[in-house]
């Protein structure tokens, strides 16, 4: 071979190993639900670039609930994907799932009840005899009745009215329920929509009345653990660092998410990171650092789990679900 000959082959080689390199380097992330604010970090980080500087090129899926984004990291149809732990152990608790929680997001319930000020409702046992609405297919109503039970209030004494998600924030505003079952990040936008009615919107948040655990967390598919655990590392990484970012800079934060997902707005988007704040930075991740699972939370999730779907508490060990290796 000549001089010309090897310098073709060794650039065919340099071509191969780099197409591969970028091949490995691409990751595929599936969010739970509708991009917004309070769950836009994969936004944030490919808009700040803090993939990039990992030498990670991140496409962004959009999954149909908790259990759909799930199944997809499971299948590695995704690589990553955010949903609440309690779906991971609840998907567990039917069949091996070969996909593992890596990041905790989320170290309190964002679940809460949103009431009109005047109804008398302080607490979760003052809905005796109301009226509250839930989104149909909110994944809170199947905790609504345990923690009505452990609250001293008997579900069955509670009007409820499952209706379009939507509808909510409306229906509050116009007193036509005396509650809502929401998370706390929508606080914010009910309460706006009712002040242009003379009405006045108070919080109790779930995780205030006894509901411990994690909620929104990442997820990891065992196969890029497994098979590109280097990668997997670097993902993690700028994903917490996107996170940070959020809670630093909110209204940029907002302005990242509405510019990848033009659907949603900038400023409700910086409105929700504001509200979801709580539930990330708190006296837990304080304790524990942001991000780690602490394992008594971790069972404190399950137990709730396995409450709700009426589950022995040792059908699955919660721990299986976990993994902390790429955080560190």
């Amino acid at each position: 071979m000549n001089i010309f000959g090897k310098s073709a082959a060794v650039a065919a080689m340099i071509l191969v190993a780099s197409t591969a390199a970028k091949a490995d380097d691409r990751v595929k992330f599936v969010l739970d639900w509708f991009p917004a604010g309070y769950i836009g970090f994969a936004h944030v980080g490919i808009k700040e670039g803090f993939f990039k500087q990992e030498g990670l090129d991140v496409t962004i899926d959009i999954g149909r609930g908790g259990s759909d984004a799930v199944a997809r990291v499971a299948a590695g149809t995704d690589d990553f994907g955010a949903a609440s732990l309690s779906s991971v152990m609840n998907a567990a608790a039917n069949a091996p799932v070969p996909a593992k929680a890596v990041l905790a997001i989320y170290s309190k319930s964002p679940d809460a009840i949103v009431a009109r000020v005047g109804t008398g409702i302080d607490s979760i046992k003052d809905l005796d005899k109301k009226t509250l609405a839930t989104a149909t297919f909110s994944g809170s109503n199947q905790v609504w009745p345990v923690m009505a039970k452990n609250n001293g209030l008997d579900p069955d004494n509670v009007k409820f009215l499952k209706v379009d998600n939507n509808a909510l924030g409306p229906m509050l505003a116009a007193s036509k329920v005396d509650a809502v079952i929401s998370w706390v990040t929508s606080v914010p936008l009910y309460s706006k929509l009712a002040a242009e009615s003379g009405v006045k919107l108070k919080a109790i948040p779930w995780s205030e009345f006894g509901l411990s655990g994690y909620n929104w967390s990442l997820l990891a598919s065992e196969k890029i653990i497994k098979e590109r655990p280097e990668v997997a590392k670097k993902f993690v990484s700028a994903f917490k660092k996107s996170v940070e970012f959020a809670l630093a800079h909110p209204e940029q934060a907002g302005k990242d998410v509405h510019e990848l997902a033009p659907d949603t707005d900038a400023e409700t988007n910086t409105i929700e990171i504001e509200a979801m704040k709580p539930l990330v930075d708190n006296e837990i991740s304080k304790r524990t650092g942001f991000g780690a699972f602490d394992p008594k939370l971790v069972a404190d999730t399950w137990k709730w789990v396995a409450l709700s779907q009426g589950y022995p508490e040792n059908k699955i060990d919660p721990e299986s679900v976990i993994d902390r290796s790429l955080l560190k």
